[in-house]
């Protein structure tokens, strides 16, 4: 949308609040807000405004940071507030100086956009996100006990995701399908493909729509890894392709058996090779690996195959006549993730791939959770981290990290991560209490 077309548009649909949103290094949605009188300084200077208060940002005597609004993300917000209409602009985060700020993780996943780019691809990622819905935020109560893909009258939240896809769509988000998922009060939405700042965009954006529209029920949802013991936690299996010029997806091969062309072998090795040191950022939280143990769908082992489910990679069947249907489904990324930088070191370890021409494994088309260690072993096949510690220890020395997200921003996240481990790690729970105070 046009600078001038922007500025009519507030008009004609009467405007009373713009939300300039960004989020922080891990995830969260922020927002500053402005009155439409406002915005068309902000569209010319920015908007200013406290970095040293978000977390992972500046320090305290560098605080100044400034929006720069995205014009093309424009889009009026199908809820009220206050009785009045409000709109959100997704910004870009610069320094007093103007340039981006390099730990904005918008300009992260843009960087390395660009990189492939320059290379003649563009990546496109389509995410399917999972999630529970709570009776409250204080009781955590199943709102259902239906089962996968399961329908009304056990789907007891049948119209509320009705509500949450409808939301969606007006927020201009285009859903595939959406469903309820193999544990009680578990859901799945999964949106349409499209370049990766985009979908980055969607994701962060559908959370807080499904968050809303929950609310206005009177449900808490929460995108927590692993909030049930015994039942499969959410995830955000993220399928994954390069296009190039003349919209032609370079991973579809006619002649290969999966169908898959050469570059799309490499890209996958490349995430094979180096899926252990960027654990860290598509499963970011002490409860993420929680979800990755074996028996509920996780994937636990570092292998691929197409009818296997419990690899780490799954090559979608091919549809005869669907060239831009030819993927890879990367299936360990779990919905606490930041997208932006999630979808960053998921391009930077496939173009890796694809500069060192790294060959994957042959398939696997076995279920790996009954492999025993020899097994495992007679195939080369390693496991993802099994807890935090270990995904920080694997990403201290990744240089594809630091390269990916830049040195300053690389040892933030560390320092961030290592002290959300080190109050885990000596935290008292629940458990602990049951099982141990009448020692």
């Amino acid at each position: 949308m046009e600078r001038e077309r922007l500025l009519q548009e507030t008009q004609r649909e009467n405007i009373d609040f713009i939300d300039l949103m960004f989020c922080d290094l891990f995830g969260r949605l922020k927002s500053v807000t402005i009155s439409p009188r406002g915005l068309e300084d902000c569209l010319d200077n920015g908007k200013w405004f406290d970095g040293s208060s978000i977390e992972g940002f500046t320090r305290i005597h560098e605080s100044d940071m400034l929006l720069v609004p995205d014009i093309s993300t424009y889009i009026r917000l199908p809820w009220l507030r206050d009785q009045r209409n409000v709109a959100r602009i997704i910004c870009d985060v610069h320094k007093p100086d103007k340039n981006p700020f390099e730990g904005d993780p918008r300009y992260i996943l843009r960087r390395i956009l660009d990189k492939a780019q320059k290379k003649g691809y563009a990546f496109y990622v389509g995410p399917e996100i999972e999630f529970f819905l709570f009776q409250s935020k204080e009781n955590k109560e199943y709102h259902d006990t239906a089962g996968y893909f399961d329908f009304s009258p056990q789907d007891l939240a049948t119209d509320i995701r009705a509500g949450m896809v409808s939301t969606l769509e007006k927020l201009g988000i285009q859903v595939e399908m959406s469903h309820h998922e193999v544990g009680p009060s578990q859901h799945e939405i999964d949106i349409q493909y499209s370049e990766a700042l985009k979908s980055a965009d969607n994701v962060l954006i559908l959370k807080q729509a499904i968050k809303t529209v929950a609310s206005d029920k009177g449900l808490h949802a929460t995108f927590m890894p692993k909030p049930f013991y015994g039942i499969n936690g959410s995830g955000m299996h993220t399928h994954q392709s390069i296009f190039g010029g003349d919209n032609q997806n370079l991973f579809y091969d006619e002649e290969d058996q999966y169908c898959l062309s050469s570059l799309a072998y490499h890209f996958m090795g490349g995430q094979l090779k180096y899926i252990r040191e960027i654990a860290a950022f598509l499963c970011p939280t002490v409860n993420s690996y929680k979800r990755l143990v074996r028996g509920y769908e996780a994937p636990v082992y570092i292998c691929w195959g197409q009818r296997n489910r419990s690899a780490l990679i799954r090559v979608p069947k091919y549809t005869k006549g669907r060239r831009k249907s030819a993927r890879l489904e990367l299936r360990c990324p779990d919905p606490s993730c930041n997208p932006y930088l999630a979808f960053a070191v998921m391009l930077a370890a496939g173009l890796k791939g694809i500069e060192e021409k790294i060959e994957p494994p042959k398939a696997v088309e076995e279920d790996v959770y009954g492999f025993d260690d020899q097994k495992l072993a007679k195939f080369y096949i390693k496991t993802l981290p099994g807890n935090l510690k270990e995904a920080i220890e694997e990403l201290k020395d990744s240089e594809l990290a630091k390269e990916t997200l830049g040195e300053t921003t690389f040892d933030k996240y560390l320092e961030v991560k290592s002290t959300e481990w080190r109050d885990f790690h000596t935290s008292i729970t629940d458990w602990e209490h049951h099982r141990y105070q009448n020692l």
